[in-house]
């Protein structure tokens, strides 16, 4: 039993580790490859890719540590510190918004996206309402929510694609004969059984 249960601990940080390098190298094409635009803060949110994937494989718990480890380590290593507390900020609640629509059957994976992209950019804005003291940076969340909007629905589709087509595993690390797949609330009661 105890012999199981160190294979599965040991599966379980691969995924994860594996899960945070592709997190680390999104986040790096991405600022490679910024967007130039008259509204700051703009950005495709690739590294929520794999959030999601992770929110809807293995749940909150490691949906959390992945996307808060990524918003840490790729500040400290092209990022800043102030640009740390906005990331940090808006990844908080796009996570919380994410992780509690997630369970709403009405919301597939491109909702949800949709969803943690535009509280993404909310939570920045108040950071930054908060750290300028001025409130005249909200002028600049109706830009913020229409291309969270579209990013949204990109990576929520290709987050649905992945959530569909890579394989379960199970808790020895094994391919099953078939793998379940499913969205919204069909697979809210299968989290702590995948991977």
């Amino acid at each position: 039993m105890e012999n199981k249960s160190h294979t599965v601990g040991i599966h379980r940080l691969a995924v994860l580790s594996v899960s945070l390098a592709a997190a680390m190298v999104l986040s790096y094409v991405e600022y490679l490859v910024p967007i130039s635009t008259a509204v700051p803060g703009i950005k495709i949110g690739l590294a929520n890719l794999v959030v999601i994937f992770l929110l809807y494989r293995l749940g909150l718990p490691a949906a959390a540590a992945v996307s808060m480890t990524r918003v840490v380590l790729s500040n400290l290593l092209f990022g800043s510190l102030p640009g740390m507390a906005y990331s940090l900020a808006g990844a908080v609640l796009s996570l919380s918004v994410m992780a509690l629509f997630r369970r709403i059957r009405f919301f597939s994976e491109v909702g949800v996206s949709v969803l943690g992209a535009v509280f993404h950019n909310l939570g920045q804005i108040l950071v930054a309402c908060f750290m300028m003291e001025q409130a005249a940076v909200f002028y600049y969340l109706p830009v913020l929510c229409l291309t969270g909007t579209v990013a949204g629905i990109v990576i929520g589709i290709l987050a649905a694609v992945l959530v569909r087509k890579v394989p379960d595993f199970d808790r020895t690390g094994k391919k099953p004969q078939k793998a379940e797949t499913g969205s919204g609330a069909d697979q809210t009661d299968k989290e702590d059984s995948a991977i």
